[in-house]
């Protein structure tokens, strides 16, 4: 599928982005993955640890918000994995007018840049937030998905392919829980601070998340939204596992988090099938042909929920500790 084929990654010195490389990288052989994103000195250090592919790494220093940039960067790009956001909660919310720009505004620049270009298929990365959105991050992540299915309208019979992969917080990524937990106990401490008991988490790791990216790249149609079937875990399950018999005062909910992750809400239902590995919402409009359901799912039931609270596959304490091992050590 990206064999000879050159990839750009927005926001591609972030934690998604090296996964990434490292992952084509090691399985296929890309023609040219290019590297867009804002921070010179990220790219300068990402560039070092990719010495020996600079026949094929580029690093394309441009913000998302710089549609011109963007088209520029393009040309000759078969495939883009769009993972550039502001996702800081708190930032969001105090920032408001600069999430919009870059979430929405430079959804939108994608979106223009990757048609004009001729780019065969966009994946854009979204996440739990923006089910049901409480926060303005999750609000502008919601339009940003809006933005890209409703894209493949414009694209034409043979044009760009837009699709959505939507997961929660990559375990062991910056903002998550893990990297908290673990400065705490590193510092000493013997206490780890749970928000509310009751709160549960999807696991996914960061290879996971590249693989179902992989995955919709390869049988998009358009505008589909692709949501990997993985388990959910109890924080206070993951304190025990990161610090056996510690203490956990319940600090209070944080705004605009919410108990439970959402993935699949009962109004997407009526557009959901079920695969082995993965749940596909389809599109809901007049341009969509049901001929492109991919073969071999089963459509939910019409009152269907995937949230991290209701979940048929839970980790345990020990599964947690393993967890911990293999898909968080290795990435340290």
């Amino acid at each position: 599928m990206i064999n000879n084929k050159t990839i750009l990654i927005t926001g591609g010195t972030g934690s998604f982005g090296h996964h990434f490389v490292d992952y084509v990288l090691e399985h296929y052989k890309p023609k040219k993955l290019i590297i867009y994103s804002r921070d010179e000195y990220k790219q300068f250090i990402m560039g070092n640890e990719y010495k020996e592919y600079r026949d094929i790494m580029r690093f394309f220093i441009g913000d998302v918000r710089d549609e011109p940039r963007l088209r520029m960067a393009m040309k000759g790009v078969d495939y883009v994995i769009h993972a550039a956001a502001l996702k800081q909660v708190p930032a969001c919310e105090y920032n408001p007018n600069e999430a919009i720009k870059t979430n929405v505004n430079g959804a939108m620049n994608v979106i223009t840049a990757s048609l004009e270009a001729g780019v065969k298929k966009v994946v854009a990365l979204s996440t739990d937030k923006a089910v049901n959105p409480i926060n303005l991050y999750g609000g502008t992540k919601l339009v940003s998905d809006k933005l890209f299915a409703a894209a493949n309208a414009y694209s034409g019979a043979d044009g760009t392919r837009f699709s959505i992969v939507r997961y929660g917080n990559v375990a062991g990524s910056r903002g998550s829980v893990i990297p908290f937990f673990k400065k705490i106990i590193e510092n000493g401490g013997k206490e780890l601070p749970i928000t509310d008991y009751r709160m549960t988490r999807f696991w996914i790791s960061l290879e996971e998340g590249v693989k179902l990216v992989l995955h919709a790249l390869e049988n998009s149609h358009g505008g589909e939204t692709f949501i990997s079937k993985i388990p959910s875990f109890k924080i206070t399950d993951l304190a025990k596992a990161m610090l056996p018999d510690c203490e956990m005062p319940e600090v209070g909910i944080r705004e605009g988090e919410k108990l439970h992750e959402i993935m699949v809400t009962r109004e997407d239902s009526m557009m959901t099938y079920e695969y082995e590995k993965h749940f596909i919402i389809y599109p809901h409009y007049d341009w969509w042909n049901n001929e492109n359901v991919v073969p071999g799912g089963k459509k939910v039931d019409p009152e269907f929920e995937y949230s991290s609270g209701t979940n048929t596959e839970w980790l345990s304490v020990e599964d947690l500790k393993e967890k911990l091992k293999t898909d968080i050590s290795k990435h340290d």
